[in-house]
């Protein structure tokens, strides 16, 4: 189910008025049935796989938790295991059976020896949301094993934690202990985390109706045959991607904060004005948060973090991104674009620690700079995230730098991409200045909601675009 259709709509008006009239125990069985039903919108039989994972991983957290030593660790491997199974099965079989097959085609000359997914189980397509809830539930175990999580004993609720429609298929990825203890409490209504929802979903209905399926009108085009177009117009369209990605999944995390808000369920924030930042370590302090912390928490730390020799701090960190760039997709383009961000970060790093003179003296015009730079070093790397292959991606990149047409050729209208700059102008202004919208006066609330819904109205655009990050 998407959140940008009238299906959605009428299921969060439903869903929301029947739980503020249940009690404790009829709540968390709504949400539960809503959730299932909300999942099973995109494929049902995929509910399957939820519930086997849900199973093992409750029983471990039980089993964690009883047991010591030795036995606990067993348990826990199995769990990760189990979780990273189903990733490994779903998301990298085909890429790493591809590239078995090359190898034996290119350098051996024989004939391909594994058949790829599809042809052993027809019409089998990724899971929604796969990585997302597997590695929510996969911090569950962790933390139950590191002793900051009690083992959940309610089943339901346990079940509920993985599969909570608002952010089930695309996040935030939370931790047991900020939404476990939600879930067992009694949410009274508030009018004023209602508004405050209310506005947040609509705001973020705003960026992935009106400005990023906007933008993709002019991306998808240029980007589906990037031989056929200038440099100006590839330029253009991957500055336009660097915004429809961020306002599409931004746009995701709003809506699911949004809603479960209105119930009164507080989601860790995802997003702070990455383009805003002034290095890159500052961006992913700022950028799908929490799947960074996961990668922190989880690997990096684990791994020696900053507590290690300095080379190996450095291949911590190229090990981290790369393995981030594998879990956006199984592609040679997403490694890519996973190690171009560790070797930005691993320079950043050697400058500072061997360098500091070539850091620039902080004033307000070398932080504009510092911006700047970094937002082109991000837009950079996204080529390698959107193209089809890696030919194309190093082909756009030949193109953009040093580009022998001019002409900006794209399907959209003069007026349409002049709108669109005036969108990512508007967008810019509003989180520099107003990152947050005030609702608590209630009149200010009508008006600002009021306008959001006519402005979605008026300019959005509906072709039922899936939401970006839903393929990981």
């Amino acid at each position: 189910m998407l959140f940008n259709s009238l299906h959605f709509l009428l299921f969060f008006i439903i869903i929301t008025a029947c739980y503020f009239n249940l009690g404790w125990g009829g709540r968390w069985r709504l949400l539960l049935f809503a959730s299932c039903y909300f999942y099973m919108a995109f494929k049902p039989v995929y509910i399957l796989i939820l519930a086997v994972t849900i199973i093992v991983d409750y029983l471990a957290g039980l089993w964690i938790e009883k047991h010591t030593g030795q036995t606990r660790k067993v348990i826990l491997i199995i769990s990760l295991l189990s979780n990273i199974g189903f990733l490994a099965f779903f998301k990298y079989y085909d890429f790493l059976v591809d590239n078995i097959n090359t190898a034996f085609l290119q350098l051996l000359s024989l004939p391909k020896p594994l058949p790829m997914l599809g042809e052993v189980i027809p019409g089998i397509i990724l899971p929604i949301g796969l990585s997302f809830h597997t590695f929510q539930a996969m911090s569950y175990t962790i933390e139950v094993y590191r002793g900051n999580q009690p083992a959940e004993r309610h089943f339901g609720i346990y079940s509920l934690y993985v599969m909570f429609y608002p952010q089930l298929v695309a996040g935030p990825i939370e931790r047991p202990q900020n939404v476990l203890p939600q879930f067992h409490r009694y949410h009274s209504f508030d009018w004023e985390a209602v508004k405050s929802g209310l506005m947040q979903m609509a705001w973020g209905m705003f960026k992935k109706v009106v400005i990023a399926d906007r933008l993709a009108l002019m991306v998808d085009h240029a980007y589906r045959m990037p031989e056929g177009h200038s440099g100006t117009t590839l330029l253009v369209a991957t500055f336009f991607y660097t915004f429809q990605i961020y306002c599409d999944f931004s746009g995701y995390s709003d809506m699911a904060i949004g809603a479960a808000k209105v119930m009164g369920f507080d989601l860790m924030t995802n997003f702070r004005s990455p383009y805003l930042s002034k290095s890159i370590s500052e961006f992913w302090g700022r950028w799908h948060i929490s799947l960074s912390t996961w990668f922190r928490d989880y690997l990096y730390i684990p791994l020696g973090g900053n507590r290690v020799a300095e080379g190996r701090i450095y291949a911590n960190l190229m090990l981290v991104f790369v393995v981030s760039g594998l879990w956006h997709g199984a592609s040679w383009n997403f490694i890519v674009w996973g190690f171009l961000h560790g070797t930005y970060l691993v320079l950043a790093k050697l400058r500072d620690d061997h360098l500091p003179a070539l850091k620039l003296t902080p004033t307000p015009w070398t932080q504009v700079l510092n911006v700047i730079i970094t937002f082109l070093l991000v837009m950079l790397a996204w080529v390698f995230f959107r193209a089809s292959s890696l030919s194309d991606a190093f082909y756009i990149i030949q193109k953009m730098i040093f580009p022998t047409d001019f002409q900006l050729s794209t399907t959209l209208s003069r007026a349409e991409i002049i709108f669109s700059f005036f969108l990512i102008t508007f967008l810019i202004f509003k989180e520099r200045f107003y990152p947050h919208i005030d609702t608590s006066h209630t009149t200010r609330f009508y008006v600002l909601f009021l306008c959001a819904c006519t402005l979605i109205y008026l300019f959005g655009i509906y072709n039922s675009n899936q939401f970006i990050y839903f393929q990981f």
